[in-house]
């Protein structure tokens, strides 16, 4: 299971075990992580799951495509960096991944 490391808007910083073939999304909410709402469920219909992903890890995560990259048209502060975190599967690959949390999802 990889080692994700979550850091808040104010710097607080969290990290969780979450299991390769899970969401990142998924992961967050099951390890009780403050700022990841997903109030749909993951099913890319509210962007309350809208993370940043830390610039070392843009190549390896990716950019935004299709419907979530139409989605983050609705976050507050969007950055080239964001990304929905129903939308990333995560890897073996993710060991070490830093995503920063927004302020608020509303």
């Amino acid at each position: 299971m990889p080692l994700i490391q979550f850091i808040t808007h104010d710097g607080n910083q969290y990290e969780a075990d979450i299991e390769a073939g899970s969401t990142l999304m998924q992961g967050a909410v099951d390890n009780m992580i403050d700022g990841i709402l997903a109030e749909c469920g993951g099913a890319l219909s509210c962007a309350t799951c809208h993370c940043y992903i830390d610039d070392a890890w843009i190549d390896v995560i990716g950019p935004a495509k299709g419907v979530e990259h139409e989605m983050l048209d609705v976050v507050r502060k969007p950055k080239e960096s964001s990304r929905l975190s129903c939308q990333i599967v995560v890897t073996d690959e993710m060991e070490g991944l830093v995503v920063h949390l927004p302020e608020s999802q509303y």
